[in-house]
């Protein structure tokens, strides 16, 4: 029963906070408090709705809500959402168009297991379909997956992405958006051994922590701070009865979200403040600027305990990918081994989270791969949500990620092939 009741008690705060704000909207909306003019009641029913929705939203995995897509001739194609690969921690999603022609770009993004849904990358998703075949590896609350189903880690992610890569081909272009890169970067260097015919054509790793040692950040110095000991002890919660996962042991989604709120405070009490002033005033709508952000920020999963823990244990404190000293399934992963997939590596120059140069190391690892297979990017003033879905992404990161993999879409030569073989 470890922390379970803490757990519940979570839970118990944010659906009471829910219910006031339901309450306070529902009181202030009788017909009776109409028949005068009354400023208290609308302030009481505008903070009320922005309550209810702000710890609603909590608890509810976003939709994906991706538009039709613009054809040729003014033809909008819907886009339709099939599971390609379905596991018990995660799928691999595919976003087809009926009746159109399939592209030549075969995409699959990695999303983040750090907190929040694989709907983090709607836009990117979006701003990808009109020029690409997406797939999408869509993980799991932890909270929702029984005890039974096992343990899942960083060693389990790792050979889920090798699965998806198998599943769609060796003529897909991997794009990994922050927590996964170094990941991804192991299950396509354990392919090279293992598979190589299962190799996808490039691998683009857009701001993540190969090397979180060469230029620190506070996460990173998070990481160095404490021990496992201490995040253990603070950080780990048992699931509650509610959920399918009870007794499951997760850092839960709400404790993450509270982090992420400490962070900027500030920012986030006035955001919420302004908000509830512009439903006083009738300025609102249910698609404004707030509600287009918090509807996603405040959506949060929880992780199995094993997978934060040997995230922080593995990549940030023992830096065994930097090191070229990582192990999955009892092999030691050889980053040399990579030597005809392509590698792209994408940072922004104001990233606080992933800082530029960590995800640069991973070129130094590829020593295998020859050098007119390598690129990097440094994005000028993009800060991290910039440089896979903000506007530098959609201006100058998208148009160089694509020529990319254009200039990378053919198979490797047999006398590249061959190269792997020998070594």
């Amino acid at each position: 029963m470890k922390y379970m009741m803490t757990y519940d008690l979570m839970e118990t705060m944010r659906n009471t906070n829910q219910w006031l704000g339901a309450t306070a909207r529902a009181y202030a909306s009788y017909p009776i408090m109409s028949w005068g003019a009354n400023p208290a009641i609308d302030w009481l029913k505008a903070w009320g709705e922005v309550t209810e929705r702000t710890f609603e939203r909590m608890i509810v995995k976003p939709d994906w809500n991706i538009p039709p897509v613009a054809g040729p001739k003014g033809k909008d194609y819907p886009v339709v959402i099939e599971t390609v690969v379905e596991k018990p921690f995660g799928d691999l999603i595919h976003f087809t168009m009926p009746g159109r022609k399939p592209s030549k770009r075969r995409v699959m993004l990695v999303a983040p297991m750090s907190g929040h849904y694989a709907t983090l990358l709607r836009k990117t998703v979006i701003s990808l379909l009109p020029d690409a075949d997406v797939y999408v590896t869509d993980w799991h609350n932890a909270r929702d997956i029984p005890v039974s189903a096992g343990k899942f880690d960083i060693e389990d992610y790792t050979l889920y992405l090798m699965d998806f890569m198998r599943a769609v081909g060796p003529d897909i272009h991997v794009i990994a958006v922050c927590q996964p890169v170094p990941l991804a970067l192991a299950a396509t260097a354990y392919l090279a051994e293992l598979d190589p015919k299962a190799q996808p054509r490039s691998l683009t790793l857009i701001g993540g922590p190969v090397d979180p040692e060469a230029n620190h950040t506070e996460v990173t110095d998070f990481g160095r701070s404490v021990t496992m000991g201490q995040l253990e002890e603070t950080m780990i919660q048992r699931v509650g009865f509610k959920y399918a996962g009870v007794g499951r042991m997760v850092y839960p989604g709400l404790l993450q979200l509270a982090s992420f709120i400490s962070m900027n405070a500030e920012m986030h009490t006035n955001a919420f403040r302004d908000e509830i002033i512009r439903v006083a005033k009738g300025e609102a709508s249910e698609h404004d600027r707030h509600n287009d952000f918090y509807d996603e920020y405040l959506a949060v999963m929880d992780m199995t305990a094993e997978f934060y823990l040997s995230t922080v244990e593995r990549i940030f404190k023992g830096r065994e990918i930097a090191q070229n000293d990582f192990v999955v399934a009892g092999h030691k992963v050889d980053f040399s081994k990579v030597t005809t997939v392509a590698v792209k590596i994408v940072e922004g120059e104001d990233d606080d989270i992933s800082a530029p140069g960590q995800c640069l190391a991973a070129l130094d690892l590829l020593t295998g791969l020859p050098d007119d297979k390598k690129a990097a990017h440094l994005e000028p003033g993009a800060g991290h949500y910039g440089i896979f879905a903000g506007k530098s992404w959609r201006n100058n990161i998208r148009p160089l990620v694509l020529d990319f993999i254009d200039a990378n879409a053919d198979a490797p030569s047999d006398a590249q092939s061959n190269v792997v073989n020998l070594k």
